[in-house]
């Protein structure tokens, strides 16, 4: 989806990948338009006659162009920082649709969320809610608040990524759950507002997130017969994507089962996608610098490196590597990892691919629309790559690409 060969060249919507080399250079990352907001129709497709909210995980590409198409698709967003919500606002997203989670929310921060008005702020733990009473004590107003709580439900997913375990430094323990939200309720510069969770990310199965929607949902019960009424039940988001065969369930087999346990319940169901929405949206575009045969390894040296797409050197994740072009003259094929010009053994993006390339080759790493860009580096001073959209039939620049000035730019050398 948004991917596609024509003509033997692969295709970024109807534009080919090789113009866009042309145009914008190597390494870029390039999103199509179209397929972000047919993976956000999923998702509204399947919380039809619901109320709800999609709130979009900001950290999973907060490229403005991203974003802009995000709100103009109506959707919320769920944030982790005071710079991401600078963002949201740049782009034109709804502060009354943004979602404040994180652990470490500075006094700062908690200020620019209650100036803004967000929705809501996640609180993550006991010491949290003091804070961020305290700060809106100071300002004179009520804080929106909800507890993000750790269900302890096992996302099944990489240790890394996953945020639902009781030892997880995420959330607050399920068990101090109910006393906390009765300490808040006490607070006048408290509004409890919801109750939500997030489990891991990645997930393939809808099994984990139904469990601990469940679990969510009793506390939300218990809640009620103790007075406290919430407006939104926040199941969160880590639905999961297709980066090499695995089974992956659909988004509606998620939600369906959440949505059955919700029905005759009055309270706004929200849902935090990222990598779902932008993840297969997305590829790392990339040339072929050099072809270096070995005894027991061939390596295909790309002008991408670890410092543009970290996934696989922190997580060992699994990009599909496609050639832009299916067949070349003068290709040389074989088996070979494609890896980068910085200098850690880490630097790789693929191992072990069958390819047929030679140098100035054009090769793209599938599913980079999450976690590419955002987690990029200058490590070895390499300036970032541009980002190009694909959009109503253009390939459009959303960020220019570094230069090397920039990067030492607010740097001072010593008298």
């Amino acid at each position: 989806m948004g991917f596609d060969y024509r003509s033997g060249v692969l295709c970024a919507e109807q534009i080919s990948l090789e113009d866009i080399a042309r145009q914008f250079g190597t390494p870029c990352y390039v999103y199509s338009r179209a397929a972000i907001e047919t993976n956000f129709a999923r998702f509204a497709a399947a919380l039809a006659g619901r109320t709800s909210l999609i709130a979009y995980s900001v950290k999973a590409n907060s490229n403005l162009a991203v974003l802009g198409v995000m709100a103009r698709l109506g959707a919320g967003f769920d944030i982790v920082s005071g710079g991401e919500l600078a963002r949201v606002l740049a782009a034109g997203g709804n502060p009354r649709k943004v979602v404040f989670s994180g652990v470490g929310k500075s006094e700062a921060e908690i200020e620019q969320a209650l100036r803004a008005k967000v929705l809501c702020l996640n609180l993550e733990s006991e010491a949290e809610l003091g804070r961020v009473d305290a700060v809106a004590a100071r300002l004179g107003v009520r804080a929106p608040v909800a507890f993000r709580v750790n269900p302890d439900v096992d996302a099944k997913t990489h240790p890394y990524i996953s945020t639902g375990l009781k030892d997880n430094k995420f959330g607050i323990a399920y068990d101090d759950a109910e006393r906390l939200y009765r300490d808040a309720a006490l607070r006048e510069n408290i509004t409890l507002t919801g109750i939500g969770c997030h489990i891991g990310s990645q997930l393939a199965s809808a099994a984990p997130f139904i469990d601990a929607a469940a679990r969510i949902l009793a506390l939300a019960e218990r809640l009620a017969r103790a007075g406290i009424e919430l407006s939104h039940i926040d199941l969160g988001g880590g639905f999961g994507i297709r980066y090499q065969n695995e089974r992956q369930a659909p988004i509606a087999e998620f939600l369906d089962g959440a949505l059955g346990m919700l029905a005759g319940r009055k309270e706004m169901l929200m849902v935090d996608p990222g990598r779902s929405i932008v993840g297969d949206a997305g590829v790392l575009l990339t040339r072929v610098e050099y072809l270096k045969p070995g005894e027991s390894k061939n390596f295909v040296v790309v002008d991408a490196a670890m410092n543009d797409l970290v996934r696989p050197a922190l997580y060992g994740a699994w990009h599909e590597v496609r050639q832009v072009r299916e067949m070349e003259s003068d290709a040389v094929a074989g088996v070979y990892d494609v890896v980068g010009p910085v200098c850690e053994s880490a630097d790789f993006l693929a191992r072990e691919r069958s390819l047929a390339v030679r140098p100035g080759s054009l090769l793209a790493v599938m599913s980079a629309g999450a976690y590419g860009m955002v987690m990029s580096s200058n490590y070895n001073t390499r300036p970032r790559p541009a980002e190009v959209m694909v959009s109503a039939g253009a390939a459009l620049l959303v960020r220019e690409r570094e230069t090397v000035d920039q990067l030492f730019a607010a740097e001072r050398l010593l008298p």
